[in-house]
């Protein structure tokens, strides 16, 4: 797993088209339902993952954009180097888009919550969660924040194929922690 970056969001509760009772709210890596803290990308200050280096440039963003960060969470991510498409497991890198400065500060301390699985039709930025934007947390076992248990589950799933029919990709496996509440 790789470094790629830190998001602040809006951790949203199970939506009720989203059935499954194992679900509680999502810490998914796509923006469609637990939404980034703001349009970020016009700022221009997204690493080349299309995340962010660190919490700080999030914090100065949001400060100089008067942007409120109440009530979001912030994440930090790890992908796996590899992305396949969803009907083709066939694995192959990806690269960051390499004219934005990428400098990624690792978190003293992080938990793991979950892996998640997220397209990039576009090859830029996070686009859908399989897991909830395409009601597979449905079908398969995911946790209290619509996350897979392990790293190993998420590569099986897309090599077995069970996405096929969802969002295009290719999509990519992340590692989601959370981040302590610093006071």
């Amino acid at each position: 797993m790789i470094p790629v970056g830190y998001m602040a969001k809006r951790v949203a509760a199970r939506p009720d088209w989203l059935k499954t009772s194992q679900v509680k709210d999502l810490y998914s890596v796509s923006s469609c339902i637990s939404q980034d803290f703001a349009d970020y990308v016009e700022y221009w200050q997204h690493n080349g993952y299309w995340l962010f280096d660190s919490p700080e440039i999030i914090c100065r963003l949001a400060k100089d954009h008067d942007i409120d960060l109440s009530g979001t969470k912030t994440f930090y991510y790890e992908a796996y180097a590899y992305q396949c498409y969803e009907d083709d497991p066939a694995w192959e890198t990806f690269e960051l888009e390499a004219s934005f400065s990428t400098h990624i500060q690792l978190p003293k301390k992080k938990r793991l919550e979950g892996y998640d699985i997220v397209s990039f039709a576009l090859r830029n930025a996070p686009e859908c969660s399989y897991l909830s934007c395409n009601h597979m947390a449905q079908q398969l076992k995911v946790n209290e924040h619509c996350l897979l248990a392990s790293f190993a589950e998420a590569k099986a799933h897309l090599e077995s194929k069970v996405f096929s029919g969802c969002e295009p990709g290719p999509c990519r496996i992340f590692a989601v922690y959370s981040l302590p509440v610093e006071n």
